[in-house]
């Protein structure tokens, strides 16, 4: 059935009434219809002008901007933090204590760097203002301001070498320690005489007289400990402090390594058996009470001169250490030789001939005056110097067994100069 609305072909039949008006459609050219219709503008919003949103995205592009300078900023802060710097040889400068704007303007001065912000700002960056070290340093050539904040952070100061020889007095080391330019300040007082070890110890410039000493008195109580520790189980030493005492009298004895172990061996035995030690150096030691020297051969009244060190006259070890003994004296001590010597006297040529008895020792003394007396034929007459004889025992024998205290007494020759 055909609806009555709809026209022969089935096109919709316009419902409008038929008084109303019916707007003209102008056909489009094929060109038009191609075209892409205007589309109205969007309606105005007032959310888009609020002042909230506009300040917003002007903070935003600020921050994006801030952003992008200062990835700028620091890719070109890295390059110039690592380039090559403007030294052209290496250089030593002293860093004394301050902050890091006094540091990075001597380093300037110095030619080590050329750029004081970059340096400050690097130290800020990576939080290391309070970590920069006084000391000396050493700067390589071209050393960028990396290594040379590098190098002040991690302290690595140059280290500069203070020997202190063994069988030198306490006085005597303070005095060598006085003398080193790298150290600072002074001593509140002398320690006690072999409490010290002698040794080669490393320092940086500025270290402190008072710290190498600390150093230096630890160092000898972990010495003595671990020998004592390892010492011989029949040793007549009664105590760590009485290994020193021997042990500075056998350093003072002998220079010679091979002949440590032996000198001891020769003390022990004297002291197993109640002989006096009769050790030169302990005479020495008691008339200039640590102080150097004596800087002549003793005398005979000097032998017999009482002092508590003089042990040509007391029995026993002395009542403390006649200097301050390296570690091999010490280890000497602990484990001495098991020889069935008593005596030793110089041999001229920086060592001793050592004797079991009494008659072989007093051959060995005659060899020794000779010795002595060619030397002074051929020493030049120009020199006025004394000619230095060789420390040696006196060959007193040992303690009578019905006469308890006195001894009988023999030849004593006399001694080396000291």
């Amino acid at each position: 059935m055909v609806d009555e609305r709809k026209g022969y072909r089935g096109d919709e039949v316009d419902d409008a009434p038929e008084n109303e008006a019916r707007p003209i459609i102008h056909p489009k050219s094929p060109r038009q219809a191609l075209m892409a219709e205007m589309l109205p503008p969007p309606p105005y919003s007032r959310r888009a002008r609020h002042p909230i949103v506009v300040i917003g995205n002007a903070v935003l592009t600020a921050i994006v901007l801030f952003i992008l300078a200062g990835g700028a900023g620091f890719y070109f802060g890295k390059q110039r933090y690592e380039a090559p710097g403007p030294l052209d040889r290496e250089r030593t400068v002293v860093i004394p204590r301050g902050g890091v704007r006094d540091t990075a303007e001597l380093l300037r001065r110095e030619g080590v760097i050329d750029q004081t912000i970059l340096f400050v700002g690097a130290a800020t960056l990576l939080r290391v203002t309070n970590d920069i070290k006084a000391g000396e340093y050493l700067f390589e050539r071209n050393a960028s301001i990396r290594d040379v904040l590098d190098t002040v952070v991690q302290g690595q100061a140059i280290q500069h070498q203070v020997t202190i020889p063994e069988g030198l007095t306490t006085e005597q080391i303070v005095q060598k320690l006085m003398e080193a330019e790298v150290l600072t300040g002074t001593l509140r007082e002398i320690p006690r005489e072999g409490t010290l070890l002698p040794e080669t110890y490393k320092v940086t410039r500025g270290t402190t007289r008072e710290q190498v000493v600390a150093r230096m008195a630890n160092a000898q109580k972990r010495i003595v400990q671990e020998v004592w520790d390892r010492r011989a189980p029949d040793l007549p030493i009664k105590s760590p402090e009485e290994l020193v005492v021997l042990a500075s009298i056998v350093e003072k004895e002998t220079g010679k390594a091979d002949e440590r172990t032996r000198v001891a061996g020769v003390f022990v035995n004297r002291i197993n058996r109640r002989m006096r030690l009769e050790s030169d150096p302990t005479i020495v030691y008691g008339l200039v009470g640590g102080k150097g020297t004596l800087g002549r051969g003793i005398l005979q009244s000097e032998k017999a001169q009482a002092t508590p060190y003089n042990t040509y006259v007391i029995y026993g070890l002395p009542p403390g250490p006649i200097a301050n003994p390296g570690r091999a004296s010490l280890e000497a001590a602990a484990n001495p030789s098991r020889t069935r010597d008593f005596y030793f006297v110089a041999d001229g040529t920086g060592g001793h001939v050592f004797a079991e008895t009494y008659d072989q020792h007093l051959k060995n003394v005659a060899r020794w005056r000779d010795v002595e007396r060619e030397r002074r034929d051929t020493a030049p007459a120009s020199t006025g110097a004394p000619v230095p004889t060789a420390s040696e025992f006196s060959p007193t024998p040992m303690l009578s067994p019905n006469a308890p205290g006195r001894t009988k007494q023999g030849l004593r020759p006399t001694p080396r100069a000291q």
